[in-house]
């Protein structure tokens, strides 16, 4: 079942594309929080986003640049904004269409499925993890922070992407060490801690303080 996220202020359009989605096989889910787009998104990895223009806190201009930095998801706009600057302007920011309102449900679920089609038909939707704010974008190994692109080794990584995927876990260090094997490349207990170590301080530098915790005698956790 594909996956639709829905940036859009208007309770009753959500719950009417909501409605229409669930009869086509379309798991639909409206933004919970306006002010943290990003978080949902992430938690919510949808296979298409439909966003509105005009929203509370920041316009979906700024989302749609937000959502463009991690992923390559198709993005649909929907608004009565329709003159041909602000349809230009959502293009130019990285949109995939543009549908005016008021709008036929009917052809929004068919642009829907259609632009699914072409997407999911030839290539793979990118996946990203999403924690405190910083985005791992699995597929190209990137994380991003407050608009900074945070250079990580292999092996860093590696231990960020099993301590992420692992949120709310303790992850045991015979666990991470499985996850650098993976790498091609040997692993004893220091080299662990040198890596996290090292690892620690750019999320630091990064303004990412005490992002991983360690639980002595346990292994370690995302915080």
């Amino acid at each position: 079942m594909y996956r639709v996220y829905i940036v859009e202020d208007d309770k009753g359009i959500a719950d009417a594309i909501i409605k229409e989605g669930a009869l086509w096989d379309i798991e639909c889910r409206a933004c919970k929080d306006f002010r943290d787009v990003m978080a949902d998104f992430a938690e919510f990895d949808p296979h298409l986003v439909l966003l509105d223009i005009s929203l509370p806190f920041y316009n979906g201009y700024h989302w749609c640049q937000e959502i463009r930095k991690v992923s390559k998801v198709p993005i649909i706009f929907i608004s009565s904004a329709s003159d041909n600057l602000n349809i230009v302007m959502a293009m130019n920011m990285g949109a995939d269409d543009f549908i005016s309102k008021p709008f036929d449900m009917s052809v929004l679920i068919a642009k829907m499925q259609a632009m699914l089609r072409r997407t999911y038909d030839f290539a793979s939707k990118v996946s990203v993890l999403e924690h405190r704010g910083a985005l791992l974008n699995m597929d190209e190994g990137t994380l991003i922070y407050k608009d900074e692109n945070i250079s990580l080794s292999k092996n860093e990584y590696r231990i960020l992407l099993t301590l992420m995927a692992n949120k709310g876990k303790v992850v045991s260090r015979e666990k991470l060490m499985e996850a650098l094997w993976k790498t091609d490349e040997f692993v004893d207990e220091n080299t662990l801690t040198v890596n996290v170590n090292r690892l620690r301080k750019k999320l630091q530098n990064a303004g990412l303080d005490d992002f991983i915790e360690t639980k002595h005698g346990r292994g370690y956790i995302v915080a």
